[in-house]
């Protein structure tokens, strides 16, 4: 197939508002280059009202589920137009403030986790709330991303990909992605967007 033009959609931290960045891109999945399956780092709060993800927007903090079903669409990079379902061609999240975590209705103490060590008499079963108490609410959310992933060998690499913090300091400030210097999802930086496209004659 001939190579053609397309617009690579970078999902944000903010679904509202997304950075468009033109990557020459090809048809024919063999002939993508190294660029085309670049990883991209996104960032979100688990603490902070979100516009798409909370079930009021703007009002509530993501919910658990939403949010991980985001997550997980991210990791497998169903996001981008060079998703092929047997590369992994996904993408690095970082959550924050996953103690803030935030679920409906009566959750947090009637879901109940369950494993087996495969001897009579070994069913465990533990609930969330207690599950937050002893590993934290980062935990919680890599057991609902990694419920929402396939379950085939993939799985295991983009679960690495997901790096969750119980509080607001990360490691990872330098990775996440960045319009203009200012970092996507702060304050401001829609307008660095709009001052990019203006210079490259895009409209706003």
């Amino acid at each position: 197939m001939n190579a053609v033009s397309r617009d690579l959609l970078l999902v944000t931290r903010d679904d509202s508002v997304r950075g468009l960045i033109r990557i020459k891109l090809a048809q024919d999945v063999s002939t993508l280059t190294a660029l085309s399956y670049t990883r991209v780092w996104h960032h979100i709060s688990a603490s902070v009202p979100h516009p798409t993800l909370a079930t009021k927007p703007g009002v509530t903090p993501p919910s658990l589920g939403r949010l991980a079903s985001r997550i997980a669409v991210i990791l497998m990079g169903k996001h981008k137009p060079t998703w092929n379902p047997s590369t992994d061609c996904g993408d690095y999240v970082v959550v924050t403030n996953c103690a803030a975590l935030y679920v409906t209705g009566h959750k947090m103490w009637r879901k109940t986790y369950h494993r087996h060590s495969t001897r009579p008499g070994g069913l465990k079963s533990l609930t969330m709330d207690s599950l937050v108490a002893r590993q934290g609410g980062a935990e919680v959310l890599r057991k609902a991303v990694s419920g929402m992933l396939p379950k085939n060998r993939l799985r295991d690499g983009r679960l690495a990909r997901l790096k969750a913090f119980e509080g607001g300091q990360h490691p990872y400030k330098l990775n996440l992605m960045r319009f203009g210097g200012v970092l996507v999802g702060s304050e401001g930086w829609q307008s660095a967007v709009d001052g990019m496209r203006a210079r490259n004659g895009q409209k706003t």
